[in-house]
């Protein structure tokens, strides 16, 4: 498997993927998380025309997708019910969805974003239990609860492999 930006050429089959996601989730027993229509066009088009959404490639087909990106996040200034591990420089993931499951393709996307900055925080609903197991599976340490600009919960998890931040 590889790690590449997406382009706009592969906007459809991301979005085909996303379709596939919230399909899992509601069958997973998590409907509400992304709900009918999210992540909306706009918000992965603006993914993609600011190089941080990425697409993980398995022989020339899209195995997983992600919004990757260094720097703050103001969802993640407050934790409740817990803390972060650090504050130093971090990196974020959002929108995971994995076209192929079962082949460690999420795994493959953590240790990619993970290589590109070393402290990693990520978010996810409560009922998503296959993120959550993902992410503990990963090494992901739960920190807390953040709220998002909608005002929904979310628990907050955060791995760190350099205590420098660079």
């Amino acid at each position: 498997m590889i790690i590449r930006q997406a382009t706009y050429a592969d906007l459809a089959e991301i979005m085909n993927i996303y379709a596939e996601a919230r399909q899992y989730m509601k069958e997973s027993g998590n409907p509400t998380q992304w709900g009918e229509a999210y992540p909306p066009t706009g918000v992965v088009e603006e993914d993609i025309s600011m190089g941080r959404c990425y697409l993980c490639m398995d022989d020339r087909e899209i195995a997983g997708v992600f919004c990757f990106f260094k720097g703050t996040d103001p969802t993640y200034a407050r934790i409740y019910e817990g803390e972060w591990l650090s504050d130093i420089p971090y990196g974020v993931m959002h929108r995971v969805a994995v076209a192929k499951r079962g082949r460690g393709v999420a795994s493959f996307c953590f240790d990619y974003a993970l290589g590109k900055c070393g402290n990693l925080r990520i978010d996810t609903h409560r009922d998503n239990k296959p993120m959550q197991a993902a992410l503990e599976r990963n090494g992901f340490a739960y920190c807390g609860i953040i709220y998002l600009a909608n005002g929904s919960e979310r628990l907050a998890y955060q791995k760190i492999t350099d205590i420098e931040g660079k």
